[in-house]
């Protein structure tokens, strides 16, 4: 993900976030595929996807476009692009396209790469939104680089900082606070999807789907349960760096994260994440 409308990707661009980034997209895939399914993703189609990142979901989608299709992945990490790129190579893959760049200037990011006037089909957003300082100037940006009929796919955050646990897990209070803060500190929204439908409508896109994405509870042991572990084990020590957290905290928390991650009959509330589908006017 990301666009220099923030500041610097929260999470940072080294290995191991590129390992966890591999990681979430396998247990998120289903919902990607689904959205892009109800979206009318075709063969042949023409895809930008929007802060790309390491270009997990590009690849999928590339597959599913096939050679006669295109996707784009713009990103404004150049490690990031530069593994896209690689794999884009090794795979075979021509019509997987890779630039660095400000998600909120898509026009010249795609013209400099020399395929403007493209007219996308279709653009996928995921987890992007949350990170940037101006969600308007995204959506503006994708909009202005959509064909006639084009699609508008984003998935992100509302409730951000409602996770927990059952049974409750008093030393997660201050870490779910200051991951909230966090994102914020960077320019960021953790519950930018309250703000998103209105913006799309504003800068000429018409909502046609919008809708919780309804996941399986998060229970020790799941895929799911493993997904936010690979969050702690990635952010928290830098949490603990940038101040957000003091040290005594974040030991507390992982020894209590330990402990209830052996209890069978826990759950975890995650992080709610919405979708929607929206179409040029």
């Amino acid at each position: 993900m990301s666009g220099s409308s923030s500041a610097e990707y929260v999470l940072g661009t080294n290995p191991r976030e590129l390992d966890r980034l591999g990681f979430q997209h396998r247990v998120w895939a289903n919902a990607a595929f689904s959205l892009w399914d109800r979206a009318g993703l075709v063969r042949g189609a023409k895809v930008l996807d929007v802060g790309c990142g390491p270009g997990f979901g590009s690849f999928d989608l590339a597959q599913i476009v096939g050679v006669e299709g295109l996707v784009v992945g713009v990103d404004e990490s150049e490690p990031f692009i530069e593994h896209a790129r690689g794999q884009a190579r090794s795979r075979g893959m021509d019509h997987a396209h890779f630039g660095v760049g400000d998600v909120a200037r898509l026009g010249e990011v795609v013209e400099g790469m020399g395929l403007g006037g493209v007219g996308f089909d279709l653009a996928y957003c995921r987890w992007v939104m949350c990170f940037v300082r101006d969600p308007r100037a995204v959506l503006e940006s994708i909009r202005g680089v959509l064909g006639e009929g084009g699609v508008l796919c984003v998935q992100d955050y509302l409730g951000y900082v409602s996770m927990g646990f059952a049974p409750d897990v008093p030393s997660f209070a201050p870490i779910v606070r200051a991951l909230g803060e966090a994102i914020r500190s960077f320019g960021g929204d953790p519950d930018v999807m309250r703000m998103l439908p209105n913006l799309a409508a504003e800068v000429g896109f018409e909502v046609s789907f919008l809708d919780r994405i309804q996941t399986p509870a998060a229970r020790p042991g799941s895929l799911m349960w493993s997904w936010p572990a690979t969050f702690w084990d990635v952010f928290l020590p830098r949490l603990v760096e940038l101040g957000g957290v003091r040290e005594a905290e974040y030991r507390d928390f992982m020894r209590d994260w330990a402990e209830i991650s052996r209890n069978p009959s826990a759950i975890m509330h995650l992080p709610p994440v919405y979708e929607m589908i929206a179409r040029v006017q």
